[in-house]
C-alpha cells in the first residue's frame, strides 16, 4: 500500500463571506491510496481559523497518519480524533479502495436525489437580496441564509420580503448567524425573526459559552442547532455533556469539523439518545470531499432522507474538481451520465 499526497489551492467564483471573513481560495491536501491496481481518493480540508486541526506543520502530521496507514493497514481512530479533516481525507480514501461508491446507497448507484438547501452567502443588501432570487427560481423549497454581516435591519428586511412572497409551507427558512450575535442582544434577535416562521437559527452567539447558549435554547422562540460549538469537542464524554447541559433542538456536521465519519456517527449516536436532531454539511470542500459527505450522509440517514441537507455548495469554485454531481431542482444527484 502507498499513498501519495498533493495539495492544491481551488479558487471562488466569487469571495464566500462569512462572520469570520471572507474566503477567496481554498487550500486542500488530496491524499490517493493504491493497492496492487485499486486506489482510493480523499480530501482533507481544514479551514483556517476554524478548524481543531488548522495546524502549521499541517502536512508532515497528516503525511505521519498517512504512513501509520501505509505501515499497518488500518487508521488508528482514536489518534486521530482530534485531526477531523485528516481522518475524514484517510476515511474517504479507505472506502473508495474497497469501492467506488464508498457506500451502497441508492443514493450513490444514482437511484435517488438527497434534498438540499440553497445557500445564501453574506453580502451587501443587493447581493444578498439576488442570490435568494435565484435560489427561489431555481426551485430550491428550503433557503438558508447566512446573517450577522449586515445591518440586522436590513437581514430582518430580507427575511420579511421572503415570508411576503412564500408561505413556511412553500419554503422553509433557515438562517445562519456563525456566532455572529451578541448574548445581550441574542435573545431580542430571535423574538423579531420568530415573526416569520423560521425553522431554526446555527449558533446565534460565539461557542465556548455553554451556559449562555444553554439559556438561549432555554427561552428562544424559535429552534437553536449548533455548530462551531462542536468543533474540536471531539471525547465522546464531553460530546454527551456538552448536550446535556445546552439542550439544543438540532446539531449540524461536517465531518471536515467534526470528527470524520467516525465521529459524526458518534454525534448522531449520543444526539438521538437525548432527542436532538440532525442533518449534515459540507464545510466548503472540493467536490471530492462533497461527493463523499452526500454518500455517507445516505448511508447514516437511510434511502429516503426528507430533511434538506447542506450539501449544496459543489459549485463554489472556478477550478474544481470534476465529478459525477449535479444539483437538480432541490435535490443532489449522483450523475448517470457518468
Amino acid at each position: 500500500m502507498k499513498i501519495n499526497i498533493e495539495e492544491r489551492v481551488l479558487h471562488f467564483k466569487q469571495p464566500a463571506g462569512t462572520s469570520r471573513g471572507v474566503y477567496t481560495v481554498r487550500r486542500s491536501w488530496f491524499i490517493t491510496i493504491r493497492d496492487g491496481d485499486r486506489s482510493g481518493v480523499g480530501e482533507c480540508a481544514p479551514l483556517p481559523d476554524l478548524s481543531c486541526d488548522a495546524i502549521p506543520d499541517y502536512a508532515s502530521v497528516l503525511r505521519r497518519f498517512c504512513d501509520d496507514v501505509c505501515r499497518t493497514g488500518v487508521i488508528n481512530y482514536e489518534a486521530m480524533r482530534d485531526y477531523p479533516s485528516m481522518l475524514f481525507g484517510l476515511e474517504t480514501a479507505m472506502l473508495a479502495l474497497r469501492s467506488p461508491l464508498l457506500f451502497d446507497t441508492p443514493f450513490s448507484r444514482g437511484e435517488q436525489g438527497i434534498p438540499i438547501n440553497g445557500l445564501v452567502w453574506m453580502g451587501s443588501y443587493e447581493e444578498m437580496l439576488r442570490r435568494i432570487e435565484q435560489k427561489l427560481e431555481q426551485g430550491f423549497r428550503c433557503v438558508k441564509l447566512k446573517v450577522g454581516a449586515i445591518d440586522f435591519g436590513r437581514e430582518l428586511d430580507l427575511v420579511k420580503r421572503i415570508r411576503e412572497r412564500f408561505s413556511p409551507r412553500e419554503i422553509e427558512l433557515r438562517l445562519d448567524a456563525n456566532g455572529g450575535f451578541s448574548f445581550k442582544e441574542a435573545l431580542y434577535k430571535l423574538e423579531l425573526l420568530s415573526q416569520f416562521a423560521i425553522h431554526s437559527i446555527e449558533q446565534p452567539i460565539a461557542s465556548m459559552q455553554w451556559g449562555n447558549m444553554a439559556e438561549l435554547c432555554r427561552y428562544a422562540p424559535l429552534p437553536i442547532a449548533l455548530d462551531e460549538e462542536l468543533i474540536g469537542v471531539n471525547d465522546p464524554d464531553q460530546k454527551r455533556q456538552l448536550l446535556r447541559i445546552i439542550k439544543p433542538d438540532y446539531i449540524i456536521l461536517k465531518p471536515s469539523l467534526h470528527g470524520g465519519m467516525m465521529g459524526c456517527r458518534e454525534w448522531i449516536r449520543i444526539a438521538q439518545e437525548q432527542g436532538i436532531g440532525s442533518w449534515m454539511t459540507s464545510a466548503l470542500e472540493s467536490n471530492v470531499g462533497l461527493s463523499a459527505i452526500a454518500r455517507f450522509c445516505s448511508s447514516v440517514y437511510g434511502d429516503k432522507i426528507t430533511m434538506p441537507q447542506g450539501l449544496g455548495t459543489g459549485q463554489l469554485f472556478v477550478d474544481n474538481i470534476p465529478m459525477p454531481l449535479e444539483i437538480r431542482g432541490d435535490k443532489l444527484w449522483i450523475s448517470a451520465r457518468s
